[in-house]
């Protein structure tokens, strides 16, 4: 009987990166719990900032210990998304203008899946992050964060932050498209992607 962590690095499952991905997952209805069924804001922050410094500590051992992984590839950007998710579902109850950014990371995370599906199908290849995704990313986890632990923020401060983050999703859902429209071109022409 095969092992989780045989083969090649990149085929592993067991592996810490992927197991703090997990957690991340785990900690999802702790925040949900805590923000919407006991209303404590600052505590849910905290729990949002133990998700952040996970994703950030998987990142650095995956790359540091060569801890790179197919799943792992798919499973950190989802553990995100689906905390981002919610933690703005919890925020919109609050601060209805945070309907915004989640509808937009909706979008864009829908789009995303087809077409890195899409190329997925076609290369073999999982294709991670880029910068405009990370910035994204982390003005998004500042904005909650923010409004986490600054329970009477002004009106003003909190649609701006909105606006900034929804900018950069749109921003980073253009550059993916074209990336992902240019990977596909490059595929369906019988080359591989560089």
């Amino acid at each position: 009987m095969r092992s989780f962590n045989e083969g090649t690095p990149e085929r592993r499952i067991l592996t810490v990166p992927n197991l703090l991905s997990f957690f991340r997952l785990l900690l999802i209805p702790v925040f949900i719990w805590a923000y919407v069924g006991k209303q404590w804001s600052w505590q849910t922050g905290c729990v949002l900032a133990l998700s952040g410094l996970t994703d950030i500590a998987d990142g650095i051992i995956a790359r540091r210990f060569h801890m790179i992984s197919n799943l792992g590839k798919v499973l950190d950007p989802v553990a995100d998304k689906m905390t981002q998710a919610a933690v703005l579902l919890c925020l919109v109850t609050r601060y209805s203008w945070m309907l915004l950014p989640l509808a937009l990371m909706v979008c864009k995370e829908l789009c995303m899946i087809v077409t890195g599906s899409m190329i997925i199908r076609k290369t073999g290849h999982v294709f991670g992050a880029v910068w405009h995704g990370k910035l994204a990313t982390v003005l998004l986890y500042a904005t909650m964060l923010l409004h986490l632990f600054w329970g009477d923020i002004p009106a003003g401060i909190s649609v701006a932050c909105a606006l900034i983050c929804s900018f950069f999703i749109i921003l980073s859902f253009v550059l993916y498209m074209v990336q992902n429209a240019s990977l596909l071109k490059k595929t369906s022409g019988g080359s591989q992607p560089d």
